[in-house]
């Protein structure tokens, strides 16, 4: 049997919340929208919100129709049914067009199904050991995105941030979905199959016990703010709950003084937690 409990928030002064928490039967899932920065165009007449929900809809969808396919197919029959949804009014090709990172958990009786595809981890507790499947792809590119954005044209170093962020947005949009950059799913239903996705056992001593699935505006707690590890925050998440990891992380952000990706200092944060007895 599986467990599961969830909390999801907007970040501070936003009404509308860029990720989205789902469950479907035994299909566990967050998704986090990419923020589209002020003064960028993305060719669609939708936003991430949108984008988000019609994508947690489809894959719904798609588990229904396929309960036991693979998360990698079901995705990309979703991400193929969301790029239908736009109805022709939006220009999919645009480099811009909404996305969103993906992370998913199946139970399966005697062992559970997973898939992350961008920069939403799932966190496993394995007894003895903490396993974080991750996709670094996104981290990797924009590490070095933020580099040529200060060097292309040889008067990076002399550019205002304002310049040399919007050089670096325009530079990641061009290595989204592409082989030597970062795979998100957006428009291109290839996307779902460049996924990090396996199965692990619910059952002997590696068995899995918890599960948390989180979006980065929650993993910081971790791998930003350094508030405990990722064992703590497996804890914290078992003993008070989703909610009071996000609270953490808010007093966090409210005194780091940083903007968080470049633009923003807060993000929207969803945490889930899955428990599981030993099949």
């Amino acid at each position: 049997m599986m467990r599961v409990c969830s909390a999801s928030v907007p970040a501070p002064g936003r009404a509308e919340n860029e990720d989205q928490v789902f469950r479907y039967g035994e299909l566990v899932g967050v998704l986090d929208g990419a923020t589209v920065p002020d003064g960028f165009d993305t060719g669609c007449v939708h936003g991430p919100v949108w984008y988000v929900r019609q994508l947690a809809a489809r894959i719904g969808l798609a588990a229904a129709d396929r309960p036991a396919a693979a998360l990698t197919g079901n995705l990309a029959a979703a991400i193929l049914a969301v790029r239908a949804d736009h109805g022709g009014r939006c220009d999919l090709d645009h480099p811009g067009t909404p996305s969103a990172t993906v992370c998913l958990l199946r139970y399966g009786g005697d062992h559970v199904d997973y898939l992350v595809l961008c920069d939403s981890p799932l966190v496993l507790d394995l007894g003895e050991r903490v396993q974080v499947i991750s996709d670094d792809r996104l981290r990797t590119a924009t590490a070095d995105l933020r580099q040529k954005a200060l060097t292309v044209a040889g008067a990076g170093a002399e550019l205002d941030r304002a310049t040399r962020f919007r050089r670096a947005v325009a530079l990641q949009r061009e290595q989204m979905n592409q082989t030597h950059g970062y795979w998100v799913a957006a428009a291109n239903p290839d996307a779902a199959y460049h996924a990090v996705a396996g199965s692990l056992p619910l059952h002997g001593p590696d068995r899995v016990r918890r599960a948390a699935l989180l979006t980065d505006g929650a993993s910081g707690a971790v791998e930003q703010f350094g508030l405990f590890d990722w064992r703590g925050l497996l804890d914290v998440l078992s003993e008070a709950g989703p909610g009071e990891l996000i609270r953490r992380v808010r007093l966090a952000e409210a005194g780091d003084g940083q903007r968080r990706s470049g633009f923003k200092r807060y993000d929207d944060a969803t945490a889930v937690l899955c428990g599981f007895e030993e099949a």
